[in-house]
């Protein structure tokens, strides 16, 4: 039976992208995103949940992350989940989610001092148009 795996999320750049080259020579590229959600709580107070989520994208899709995002900035990311469990140093079992990105949009351009403008369009990792967006 045929199954799927698709993530997609849209958030802030936590940390700039780090690249680094398999031994084979294959480039990826890995970042955190974090996105928010505010809600009401029960008390009536206003209160914001943030949510973080490592990134990881490979070959051309890597080097594009790895030129155009910076701590943040806006993006869409969509791909699949992938899981990691191994045992820590101190004998503990770590567990940790990845998304492998097949598609990277970046939501705003960096302006002369490299922050973005959340009013601005900008380059995508997939030459698409960010009008393509599934919603």
């Amino acid at each position: 039976m045929v199954g799927l795996n698709k993530f997609m999320v849209i958030g802030n750049v936590g940390t700039d992208p780090e690249m680094r080259y398999t031994p084979n020579g294959n480039p990826v590229t890995s970042f955190r995103l974090a996105t928010s959600r505010g809600y009401t709580a029960a008390d009536g107070e206003r209160r914001q949940d943030t949510e973080w989520f490592t990134v990881v994208a490979w070959n051309q899709l890597a080097e594009q992350c790895n030129q155009f995002l910076t701590k943040g900035r806006r993006a869409y990311v969509e791909g699949r989940i992938r899981s990691h469990t191994w045992s820590g140093q101190d004998g503990q079992n770590r567990f940790r989610n990845e998304i492998i990105a097949d598609r990277v949009l970046f939501l705003d351009r960096a302006n002369a001092t490299g922050q973005g403008s959340e009013s601005e369009m900008g380059i995508s990792g997939d030459p698409e148009d960010i009008e393509d967006l599934p919603f």
